[in-house]
């Protein structure tokens, strides 16, 4: 995404600075503490004193190795099958005129059960379930939890 807003030819050069950049390690070590259980501090500690500097280069290749990284883009198409019945690549591939993601085209409900999707699904590969049994219970989430914040419509909210 990073590479296709510059319009550039050599995708990986735009990638590779943006990870060598120390404000991009700064928050890839905020992301993993919170989400990701096997996270690595000492290693990353390593990364965080070498940002920023002309000598530090960053694959996600070496990010992952190094800090056990989980994969996200799977794991964020699980969610958005669980939600929306659909990957972001079937959704970009049936709506080629629309700029963005599924998520940039989401109700605000949308958005706030996905948000409460994403926490779930963290305590489940926490748990071990695997992705397939993950995926139905997400789903059965969302209809869930859909059908309570469509039914608030009607409820008169604190002012």
């Amino acid at each position: 995404m990073i590479a296709r807003q510059k319009n550039v030819l050599d995708p990986n050069g735009v990638i590779a600075n943006w990870m060598r950049n120390r404000n991009t390690i700064e928050f890839l070590g905020i992301w993993e503490t919170i989400h990701n259980p096997s996270f690595n501090p000492l290693e990353f500690e390593g990364f965080r004193k070498e940002a920023g500097l002309n000598a530090f280069t960053l694959s996600p290749t070496r990010w992952i190795e190094a800090t056990n990284a989980i994969i996200y883009a799977e794991e964020a198409d699980v969610l958005n099958v669980s939600m929306f019945g659909m990957t972001a690549k079937q959704w970009r591939e049936a709506n080629p005129e629309l700029k963005g993601n599924i998520r940039d085209y989401a109700t605000i409900n949308e958005l706030i059960c996905l948000s409460n999707m994403e926490n779930i699904n963290a305590v489940l590969i926490n748990e071990g379930i695997p992705q397939g049994e993950r995926l139905i219970k997400l789903n059965q989430i969302a209809i869930q939890q859909m059908q309570v914040l469509e039914g608030n419509s009607s409820r008169n909210l604190l002012k």
